[in-house]
């Protein structure tokens, strides 16, 4: 399955159902009570984070997905039948955006977020019978789902990001310490995607690596897809930064991935990092020194320089441990500079009975989140439910407003903005 890490997807959350008018037909009794059922409740869709998946290829052409809506509501007090919700698993690491703000970081496994909620079923003549209303005429609509566009990006969950410039030696080093497989051969720009590996540190630890394809200038911008691949080291703790030991000039290599780390949209330059020359299996000691030497006069003091070679197995079980030494170091000194979790502010809710008045040309403009509820969930066109929803906006005080601002007969009120329906006073 192709490594897919960004996808942009609407989901549509099933519609509910709408409530009936009916009344009851029995034997020997000409006029029975009402017994229009409600409707069903449409299905909401649900992400769940999963540890199986690593990669959002299913959602690559689906562009549109959408739940379930629920059923009518039928005679006899039927209530229609809930749509079903949707489930959907997506790696662990998947970041829901809507409108540039972050919805939701599905960072463990087995997390849920309801990313569109279902529609609320309308009521049936059934629900509206009292003492003094025994024969209600009136149903109501469903509520529609909601609708949200949405962007999924996957960064990967990982301890160590391991970088560098192409053919630096990433995709070997991982194949040698881990149990992945990652494509290698001697030419740049072989791994094209993330890779992962559990590598297994003097068996007491297992700690997860990812090999982030080669870097080069310009990345930070999108250069070669860099920006797309510095998304999966937000996460990481600490980055193995690896120098091939036969470039012209090593220190240039480093600086490169030093300003793209640096010039990302969250600036990775300062996240602890490990610097290892690769391929130093047939470099002279004395040169491979010199290099070592010349290179720590200009990295930031107390860069960790070490030379390794994947091949020979030269330095890296010292690279490793000192990857878990470092590891642990940063984490303890995480625990300490953690506050503690501050009480939560509790605030009122923006009440949803508000409501708003405003004169148009030949007519006003009425808008809330009620009555827009209303009017979207009122069978207009029959005589008895518009006489319902007019009966509410006497109820909200809305018509004693409009009565306020000198409405004549004739003009239109309109409910909503976009319009749900346009009214004649």
């Amino acid at each position: 399955m192709a490594f897919v890490d960004r996808v942009e997807v609407t989901f549509k959350a099933g519609d509910g159902g709408n409530g009936v008018v009916s009344f009851r037909h029995e034997k020997f009794r000409k006029l029975g009570g009402p017994d229009g059922g409600d409707g069903g409740k449409g299905g909401d869709i649900i992400l769940i984070a999963s540890n199986r998946e690593h990669t959002l290829a299913n959602f690559r052409y689906k562009k549109f997905i959408k739940a379930a809506s629920g059923q009518n509501g039928a005679s006899r007090r039927r209530h229609g039948k809930n749509g079903d919700d949707l489930r959907l698993s997506v790696p662990v690491g998947t970041v829901i955006v809507s409108k540039s703000e972050v919805l939701v970081d599905l960072a463990v496994d087995g997390q849920q977020f309801t990313v569109a909620h279902g529609g609320s079923g309308g009521y049936g003549n059934a629900h509206f019978a009292s003492s003094t209303r025994q024969a209600p005429r009136v149903a109501e609509k469903g509520d529609p789902g909601e609708t949200l566009a949405t962007t999924l990006e996957l960064k990967m969950i990982a301890d160590v990001g391991i970088v560098g410039l192409p053919n630096a030696g990433k995709s070997t080093f991982l194949s040698v310490v881990s149990n992945a497989r990652p494509a290698i051969a001697a030419y740049p720009f072989t791994t094209l995607t993330p890779n992962l590996g559990v590598v297994d540190i003097d068996g007491k630890i297992s700690l997860l690596f990812a090999d982030i394809p080669g870097l080069i200038e310009g990345a930070s911008q999108g250069k070669g897809l860099g920006d797309e691949f510095l998304r999966h080291i937000e996460r990481t703790v600490l980055l193995i930064h690896l120098i091939d030991a036969y470039s012209e000039d090593i220190t240039s290599a480093y600086k490169v991935i030093i300003q793209e780390l640096h010039d990302y949209k969250i600036d990775l330059s300062k996240r602890p990092q490990i610097v290892a020359l690769t391929k130093t299996e047939g470099m002279p000691k004395h040169n491979l020194e010199a290099k070592i030497k010349a290179f720590k006069k200009v990295a930031p003091k107390g860069t960790t320089v070490l030379a390794i070679s994947s091949h020979s197995s030269l330095g890296i079980k010292e690279l490793l441990r000192l990857t878990q030494t470092r590891l642990d170091k940063i984490k303890k000194q995480s625990r300490k500079k953690s506050k503690p979790a501050e009480l939560p502010i509790i605030g009122l809710r923006e009440s949803d009975e508000g409501w708003q008045v405003k004169k148009l040309p030949g007519g006003y403009l009425v808008t809330g989140k009620k009555i827009e509820r209303f009017a979207k969930r009122t069978y207009f066109g029959d005589y008895h439910g518009e006489q319902r929803f007019r009966d509410i906006m006497y109820k909200m005080g809305i018509m004693a407003e409009l009565e306020r601002q000198g409405i004549d007969l004739g003009q239109t009120i309109q409910i909503g903005s976009p319009a749900i329906v346009n009214l004649e006073y």
